[in-house]
């Protein structure tokens, strides 16, 4: 089969998971051409909720009220972690917009503020989040004010029971109860799945029985309680439905995986990325990647009759071992496209605390890929694979996201920040002092992200590494050395020298300490 000639993207996004929708929404709102390669099936498994950061340190399993205060403990404590490599300025940016974009593909989340909120479970526990979806926020105001509250489930429902709930918190909430109805027009059925209910919920006449049945047991209710199931594709519509029909506030609670919200959270990022113009390869996998200068070439699998596509950036969002962006034999744990240096335990004995519980957690889940301040996997002779590959989400060494509770927050942030490396023109960045070339394609986004530019008295412009830009945009240093937009150096010979020191030419990327077959084959050199 012939294989189709390729395309050029600004950006090349490899998975689909919620750091990979992250990386191409905000690389589509930068101006950049985009396509993103892989599925987004274990977005499915998420509960709609949005975790930034609620647990530090993990040993001691202390839990935040505001998820900016442990980040500046984290960056304190651990300035290794990822998380501790974003400033909090960005991370609030980051999230305004992944939400606000989940707002307008039909998913709202309630307003975020400086605080985390406690949500109620399926199995009665308190879940510490940060964003929450706008079907659930009134439970977690009934919560903290401690209201009459109604919880209802439904018979056949598997993996809810709102009785378990109520028992579980009936000390620390003695105004909630519960009651269980049959689900109108499946009251034969034996065994009930969340995303059958919430398409019938979509039905008016099966809404308005559901309304009737829960009416008469109101009581002294101020709010009510139901699993995550009203509605899939029109889920605002069913929840103001349900509101107007008791004449109370109501809530959704999480329901275990895969659930509804994860159904809905696909569904929206997959509108986004449709509305954004981000070109998707959903069935195919990157058989290889391999670098060319300036470009890199990947070649799909799954693609009819094959496809191959360029780059001028590739962020790697593969996850880990679920992911499958790591994987593991018995010797060590290895990174799966690039075979990239894994930082990890020198021993398999090393992988796992003796006690399985133990509340400090595992060596092995903080394995992953070390980067350098811009956010490029670094090879085996510690410098960037390659000048525009870029690593984010939960593939990075040196965080738990499991155990810290910040899942959402890692796969947003560190999108933010590789995308923000990735296009802006020329920027020295506050946190690593560097000067990478940009990518952006529209004048008015590329201007809007260069930050706090000042001129002084001869008119030069200055940024916070203290750079100086002449008037015709080039860049010079203390020493004198002129950078273009590349974010080369040229000495006085003329020639082109890359961040590594290797010399070549304005297209051709040389890696210091590599030999031409692995850059041949898209490895990094040792």
């Amino acid at each position: 089969m012939s294989v189709a000639a390729a395309k050029t993207y600004d950006v090349a996004v490899i998975g689909a998971g919620m750091a990979g929708m992250a990386a191409a929404l905000f690389a589509a709102e930068r101006g950049l051409s985009c396509i993103q390669v892989g599925s987004g099936g274990g977005i499915l498994f998420a509960s709609g909720l949005l975790d930034l950061l609620a647990v530090h340190p993990v040993a001691q399993r202390r839990q935040w009220l505001s998820p900016f205060e442990a980040l500046a403990a984290l960056a304190h404590e651990q300035a290794g972690h990822p998380l501790a490599r974003v400033d909090a300025a960005s991370v609030r940016t980051a999230f305004q917009a992944f939400v606000a974009a989940l707002t307008s593909a039909g998913m709202p989340y309630a307003p975020l503020d400086e605080r985390n909120s406690k949500v109620l479970t399926s199995i009665g526990t308190l879940k510490t989040s940060f964003g929450v979806p706008l079907s659930m926020v009134a439970g977690v105001d009934a919560l903290e004010r401690r209201l009459p509250c109604l919880l209802v489930d439904f018979r056949g429902l598997r993996e809810f029971s709102a009785r378990q709930m109520v028992e579980t918190l009936a000390g620390d909430w003695p105004a909630l109860r519960h009651q269980r109805i049959d689900f109108p027009g499946f009251e034969a059925v034996p065994e009930l799945y969340a995303a059958h209910l919430a398409r019938a919920l979509e039905n008016r006449e099966i809404r308005e029985r559901t309304i009737a049945l829960i009416q008469p047991l109101l009581g002294d209710a101020r709010v009510v309680g139901v699993p995550a199931l009203l509605g899939l594709s029109r889920s605002s519509e069913v929840h103001a439905a349900f509101e107007l029909g008791l004449g109370v506030p109501v809530f959704e609670i999480p329901t275990m995986p895969t659930s509804v919200p994860g159904l809905r959270l696909l569904a929206a990022l997959e509108a986004v990325m449709s509305a954004r113009g981000v070109t998707r390869r959903q069935l195919c996998s990157v058989r290889a990647l391999t670098f060319n200068g300036s470009t890199a070439t990947l070649e799909l699998e799954g693609a009819p009759g094959g496809e191959r596509i360029q780059a001028r950036a590739v962020v790697l969002a593969t996850g880990r071992f679920s992911g499958r962006g790591l994987n593991a034999d018995r010797q060590s744990v290895r990174e799966s496209l690039l075979d990239l240096p894994v930082q990890q335990p020198a021993a398999r004995e090393a992988w796992h605390q003796r006690d399985f519980l133990d509340p400090a957690g595992h060596a092995i889940n903080r394995a992953g890929l070390k980067t350098d301040d811009a956010w490029r996997p670094l090879a085996a002779n510690g410098k960037p694979a390659w000048e525009k590959l870029f690593a984010i989400g939960s593939i990075l060494a040196e965080q738990d996201w499991m155990r810290e509770k910040c899942g959402s927050g890692l796969a947003i942030a560190t999108a933010w920040a590789a995308v923000d490396v990735i296009a802006s023109p020329d920027q020295v960045r506050h946190d690593s002092r560097f000067v990478i070339a940009g990518l952006t394609r529209n004048p008015v986004v590329a201007q809007r992200w260069i930050p706090d530019q000042v001129r002084d008295d001869s008119s030069q412009v200055r940024d916070d590494s203290s750079q100086v830009r002449d008037d015709s945009g080039q860049v010079r240093d203390d020493s004198g050395q002129v950078r273009d937009d590349s974010s080369q150096v040229r000495d006085d010979g003329g020639q082109v020298r890359d961040a590594n020191c290797g010399v070549g030419d304005d297209n051709r990327f040389v890696i210091a300490g590599s030999d031409p077959q692995s850059r041949k084959s898209g490895k990094p050199g040792g």
